[in-house]
């Protein structure tokens, strides 16, 4: 029926035995993925949105009925909205490198080993390394063009301002405009520090209290109190300054350093005018699209909606029913929606596969003392930065491509964002590299209808370098198990999150470790509220050594990589500062109609 469809020939009305029905459906089957096959042959256009801490419960079509995401909602309807999609991390920079490469952050070196946990300056020296291959640059290889347009987060040089060895155009895309970080509410002037501000107050404290012993010395001194000569008392004082100013030439000027704007490798603003920014995104999103609309392209439309400082324009403010963050939502949805129908007036939209997901769950600890600034998970447990708890990792999942995938399809199957990454290669004609592990599994045969099950028996929850948990799909009983081996301790203790601690810690006397370890059945309880025991759960010791012999066997894939969270790395290092202008004195604002033709 699907060809029938596409081609509009019909086909003669014929008589069939009842037995034959299996035989219809398995052809059935195969002209789909016949077609997929051919369609892929001729290379759709791939247009990839991925929204910013976005809880998956945040949206009308995973069932929210006071937020107006009407854009978002026609998209599911067109198309296959996924139930069990997971991020393979909860924090932004470690789930977009798992997104782009495939792959467990991890095996990059893109995850935390106990320090920080993402990427902190622009002017650090960690981030994707050069030996990566992202989903871009394969289809850059099989004659895409590559753009990005939004949040990078995953770093931008290596040894000089100017090498670039992260930057987005040396991982396949040969298009880039945004913001090469990410934003914080160190990027809006009237918001609290946000970028490691324990540090910041700590270096402020000591700071404070050296020079309140120096003032002490000085005038003890002058008092002839003590006998220290005037040169001592010189000297000691201009360390103090010394010490302030190495500490405060970065934090100092966090909004100048990290907030900027970049087209390909030049800076276009810096500081970036945050009331602007969501408009020459979009631009930048229309225009690509009518620039590349007679070749295959790939877009991956990185938002910058929905995270904190929450820049929403004048005409969304107030209109939601949840304060500035139902504004941020429902302007996304709007965004979402304009890209949408720049696709469908160019005539591409039976040529497009559309996706749209959010990089990890919502953010629970963001508040002011007002009203909640981060998202809603739903009737999941936990959010961002807790990778053993559903509301951290479960994430929208949609997909359209009219006439190949079946519109208003729901399924419930365990899937990952690393899956996203063998499905676009397998779209436009190429290969997965064969020399790494990649944990993604195309979605392909799942999306069309042509296979029942995800590829996915077993997967894996990590927050920063730490197992926190491991889920089973059991395929042939349809049970889904979920075991915890760690979990963070709320605060204050059952509160739901870690509030006053930005997001939970992965390890150490913020969490609790489980053994035996904690069990859920998420088919029956998603919310993971009623742990199982060996007294209500008679395969409970079966099914906790089966994962845990699955655990063992994933662990063998592993192998040591440089660490890019290190502390030299995530250091802020003036000559690696992007800059437009002569530093330290960087500064211009682009010209708003300036496109590159």
């Amino acid at each position: 029926m699907g060809s029938t469809a596409q081609t509009g020939r019909a086909l003669p009305a014929t008589r069939c035995p009842r037995d034959c029905g299996p035989l219809v459906l398995m052809v059935g089957l195969l002209l789909r993925t016949c077609e997929l096959t051919a369609a892929g042959a001729l290379q759709p256009n791939i247009l990839l949105i991925m929204a910013d801490d976005l809880g998956i419960g945040d949206l009308g079509c995973y069932g929210n009925s006071t937020l107006r995401t009407p854009h978002i909602d026609r998209l599911a309807e067109e198309g296959v909205r996924l139930t069990q999609h997971l991020a393979a991390a909860p924090l932004c920079t470690p789930s977009r490198a798992a997104f782009l490469t495939g792959r467990h952050s991890f095996r990059s070196g893109m995850d935390a080993s106990d320090g920080y946990r993402a990427l902190q300056w622009n002017g650090g020296s960690g981030g994707l390394p050069e030996n990566e291959t992202t989903f871009a640059r394969i289809l850059q290889q099989q004659g895409y063009a590559t753009g990005l347009i939004g949040k990078w987060h995953q770093g931008v040089n290596c040894e000089s301002r100017v090498d670039h060895c992260h930057h987005p155009l040396n991982h396949g895309f040969d298009y880039f405009y945004g913001m090469p970080f990410t934003l914080v509410n160190d990027c809006h002037p009237d918001r609290p520090p946000e970028v490691d501000a324990a540090t910041r107050a700590k270096l402020w404290r000591y700071t404070q209290m050296l020079a309140l012993g120096m003032l002490t010395v000085a005038a003890s001194k002058a008092c002839g109190l003590i006998s220290v000569s005037w040169k001592a008392v010189t000297g000691a004082a201009g360390l103090v300054f010394l010490f302030f100013a190495s500490w405060y030439a970065s934090f100092g000027f966090v909004r100048r350093w990290n907030c900027i704007l970049m087209r390909n490798h030049d800076v276009t603003e810096q500081p970036m005018v945050l009331e602007r920014t969501a408009s020459l995104m979009l631009k930048e999103a229309v225009s690509y699209i009518e620039r590349n609309k007679h070749g295959p392209f790939l877009l991956f439309v990185s938002l910058l909606h929905v995270h904190i400082p929450l820049v929403t324009t004048k005409e969304f403010l107030g209109e939601s029913q949840h304060g500035l963050y139902g504004d941020n939502v429902e302007e996304m949805d709007w965004l979402v929606g304009e890209i949408l129908n720049a696709v469908e007036e160019n005539g591409l939209k039976n040529t497009t596969f559309t996706y749209f997901t959010s990089d990890h769950g919502g953010h629970l600890e963001a508040r002011d003392e007002h009203s909640q600034l981060g998202g809603w998970n739903g009737i999941y447990r936990g959010g961002k930065g807790m990778g053993g708890w559903e509301g951290g990792i479960r994430v929208p999942g949609i997909f359209r491509w009219p006439g190949l995938l079946p519109a208003g399809r729901v399924i419930h199957e365990p899937t990952s964002l690393m899956d996203v990454f063998p499905t676009v290669v397998q779209l436009a004609g190429g290969q997965v590299p064969q020399d790494r592990v990649i944990d993604g599994r195309s979605l392909v045969p799942l999306l069309q209808g042509a296979a029942e099950h995800s590829e996915h028996e077993f997967l894996f929850h990590y927050c920063g370098k730490h197992l926190h948990a491991a889920r089973w799909h059991d395929k042939d009983s349809g049970r889904l198990w979920k075991v915890h081996y760690m979990t963070p301790r709320f605060h204050p203790e059952g509160a739901g999150a870690c509030y006053g601690q930005g997001v939970c810690p992965c390890s150490g006397e913020g969490v609790t470790q489980h053994n035996p370890p904690l069990l859920f059945e998420l088919s029956r309880d998603p919310s993971e509220a009623r742990p199982l025991t060996p007294g209500s759960e008679p395969l409970y010791h079966a099914v906790v050594a089966r994962v845990g012999q699955a655990v063992e066997e994933h662990r063998e894939t592993l192998s040591p990589v440089p660490p890019q969270f290190s502390l030299s790395n995530i250091l802020w290092k003036p000559w690696l500062q992007p800059c437009c202008g002569i530093f330290p004195f960087c500064s211009c604002t682009q010209d708003e109609d300036h496109r590159e033709t």
